[in-house]
């Protein structure tokens, strides 16, 4: 059923119970996001696609869009605590853009971009996580994960249905975990299709480097504002 929202003052059509996000993206409105993957379980756990829903801070992939409902994007108040949120990931974790294998690929990177981010307001904690190499397919560089969470409800192992991925401790002792028997499993497609889903540079496919030259990299080429509002459209 088709119903009337507002996005920034101006009225569009969207499909009642589609989420805010996307109908966003249908009508020209980028709205950044690190955890939000279209057609797959939503996961709210990054919030950096927080909008105004009648006057209430939301996160966009969370919500479905309802007759009449008020939506504000781009909003000054909101705006800056998307930015904060971004400047917050990267303030918590180790990223070395230079010198990471996924330069030019990375979702936070390029979201850093869209945002106007130059430095963090925040203190940088260079929290020290120590790297997991026990798998014979994936490199798991901890000091990069943002704790998306993709990883862990988004690939399985492809006979039994396990969980391949998982998040120990809380606070500042979370860490991403492997389970490598399970990972030494993984197709070399699946292997690239968890390196390619997580959205920074902590899942590594062993045999992949940086094969993607400078100028033609995933972000380089288009992007990530115009992949988003591109894929509304397939």
């Amino acid at each position: 059923m088709s119903i009337k929202v507002t996005i920034d003052g101006k009225e569009v059509s969207a499909r009642d119970g589609d989420n805010i996000i996307d109908v966003a993206a249908e009508n020209g409105v980028y709205i950044p996001s690190l955890c939000y993957v279209k057609g797959k379980p939503c996961l709210g756990t990054c919030r950096t696609c927080s909008v105004k829903v009648n006057g209430n801070v939301m996160a966009a992939c969370t919500i479905p869009v309802a007759e009449g409902m008020e939506i504000e994007v781009n909003e000054p108040e909101v705006t800056d605590m998307r930015k904060a949120l971004v400047e917050l990931l990267f303030s918590e974790g180790n990223h070395n853009c230079p010198s990471c294998e996924k330069s030019g690929r990375c979702e936070l990177q390029a979201t850093g971009y869209e945002v106007d981010m130059m430095v963090s307001r925040f203190p940088y904690r260079f929290t020290p996580r120590v790297v997991d190499h026990s798998s014979k397919t994936i490199f798991l560089q901890r000091d990069r994960c943002i704790f998306c969470q993709r990883c862990v409800d988004m690939i399985r192992d492809e006979k039994t249905g396990e969980k391949i991925f998982s998040i120990k401790g809380r606070g500042t002792h979370a860490r991403i975990e492997i389970d490598t028997d399970l990972a030494n499993e993984m197709s070399p497609q699946q292997v690239r299709e968890a390196s390619d889903l997580c959205p920074v540079g902590c899942i590594i496919d062993s045999t992949q480097g940086y094969d993607d030259p400078i100028g033609k990299r995933k972000f380089e080429v288009k992007t990530i504002r115009d992949r988003a509002l591109e894929r509304t459209h397939r």
